[in-house]
């Protein structure tokens, strides 16, 4: 077990690093050893079942869903409860402090149903396990887990398992690493409409506030070939809304030598046959260029949806946060992708109370919101996360001046939504119908939008035309359109 505190290196040495490509022959080990578990509980007569729990992006779900197909490969049925599980696996996020206290405390319940199932093996993955702090907080404080592994060992699941289910042992798994590239590991999606596929993993950038490059590690890309047979293949099966995922994509094959960057890969993808939508996220303002712009303005297929994040109005902010881009710049962004796509819609991130934020730094993110307009932003108060340069600044504003800028932002933002939302009553769109909630079916548009709206179970799955006749704040209501 190696404990190497990787957010004390510097920017530069973690750079360096080298990313490992995991070879066939260690995949087809791993799948072995799924089918000798498979056998193990085959001999004990019954099939045992899995509880997998994921927080966080997407991408800790897109993680999920290939810790599902491990799983199903040894044998396990998957439960939507912790109750009588097997195996339960935790998919952490390091993020913000919230989701790290909410996993503290799920985890800590998880003694009870083990006392209830003594056999019950319990395992933690994910960022927060990249962590070396936590990795040990684990290890002395919740005894009840079995195994831990941080996101560069998820491709060795299955090994792991076997160790616990055979040695009757604790595991940590918690090396480190630059990362790694593992192709063809099963996936058990967790819907038969909508997939993630992830394109790319890691980050180089680095931003002041974010423990992600420590724990995920430097970005590495998919080959362009792997992901358009997978891609294909969900094609083929009736997906019908796809996203690409990475945690910023805009990076895409600038670690490849086959000359291909993510706009000539989207490019790719939207040419294939077949009746989708696709969808992309992240993006890092910094790397977004005008050739994205006008990819997804040339192909009908890619949505005309970006989700950009900002983080503050404020020059000097943007740059204690290290994120390599101004204000001006990222309002040009925002104008070249309008001007070649007028009904583009834009969704955001943005932190508030970041450590040193005055009140008319703060008014410049309020006035940056109401110049773009978003179409939805995703609002967070400054959360430290040790190990990163931000946990160390000096953070002078009160607890309760931070909530009163957040609350005015969130209503700033939510009249901007419900004007917005107003513009689409009377209009006709395309959607697609993802599921229902009580006695409205649910569905999406091209910008993501929720619509709520009456119709029988078989529109699922459809592309409809639906009128959009009311809305809320939050989302539209609508009726099937001819």
């Amino acid at each position: 077990m190696c404990y190497i505190n990787r957010n004390q290196k510097s920017e530069e040495s973690a750079l360096e690093r080298q990313t490992t490509v995991i070879s066939q022959e260690e995949l087809n080990r791993q799948s072995a050893i799924c089918h000798e578990i498979a056998s193990y509980w085959n001999t004990q007569g019954r099939t045992p079942l899995a509880f997998v729990d994921t927080y966080g992006c997407q991408q800790n779900e897109a993680d999920s869903e290939r810790i599902r197909g491990m799983l199903r490969e040894c044998g396990y049925r998957m439960s939507d409860t912790e109750e009588g599980a097997d195996c339960i696996v935790i998919n952490t996020c390091a993020i913000r402090e919230h989701a790290e206290t909410r996993v503290y405390g799920n985890v800590g319940a998880l003694v009870h149903t083990k006392n209830r199932h003594p056999a019950q093996k319990i395992f933690l993955c994910g960022c927060m396990m990249g962590q070396p702090a936590v990795v040990d907080k684990i290890k002395h404080s919740y005894h009840h887990v079995d195994g831990v592994f941080n996101p560069h060992q998820l491709w060795r699941f299955p090994e792991l398992l076997q160790s616990v289910l055979t040695k009757r042992k604790r595991i940590f798994a918690v090396d480190d690493s630059a990362g790694n590239i593992a192709e063809g590991i099963p996936v058990v999606r967790a819907s038969n409409l909508k997939a993630w596929v992830s394109i790319m993993y890691g980050c180089n950038n680095f931003c002041s506030y974010c423990i992600v490059p420590y724990v995920r590690g430097r970005e590495r890309s998919r080959r362009p070939e792997e992901i358009i047979e997978e891609v294909k293949g969900l094609i083929a099966a009736g997906y019908k809304d796809i996203t690409v995922l990475g945690q910023n994509v805009n990076s895409y094959g600038k670690d490849l030598d086959c000359g291909v960057d993510f706009a000539d890969l989207l490019a790719s993808l939207a040419e294939l046959p077949g009746d989708f939508w696709l969808r992309f996220m992240t993006s890092h303002p910094k790397d977004a260029s005008k050739k994205l712009f006008d990819t997804i303005a040339s192909h009908d297929k890619i949505c005309n949806q970006f989700h950009l994040p900002f983080q503050s109005g404020n020059d000097r902010v943007l740059k204690t946060m290290n994120r390599h881009y101004n204000r001006a710049q990222y309002l040009e962004l925002v104008d070249y992708g309008r001007s070649v796509m007028p009904d583009l819609v834009l969704t955001s991130d943005v932190i508030v109370g970041f450590p040193g934020e005055t009140e008319e730094e703060f008014e410049d993110t309020i006035s940056l919101i109401e110049k773009v307009r978003y179409d939805a932003l995703f609002t967070f108060i400054f959360s430290p996360r040790g190990g990163t340069p931000a946990a160390k600044m000096e953070d002078p504003t009160p607890k309760e001046e931070k909530s009163r800028r957040f609350d005015r932002l969130c209503t700033v933002q939510n009249r901007i939504s419900q004007e917005i939302h107003q513009g689409y009553v009377g209009k006709t769109m395309k959607v697609l119908v993802d599921g229902r909630e009580g006695d409205n079916l649910t569905a999406r548009t091209e910008g993501g939008r929720l619509v709520r709206l009456p119709g029988p179970d078989s529109l699922i799955g459809q592309f409809i035309n639906a009128r959009i006749t009311g809305c809320t704040t939050w989302s539209l209501v609508g009726e099937v359109s001819d």
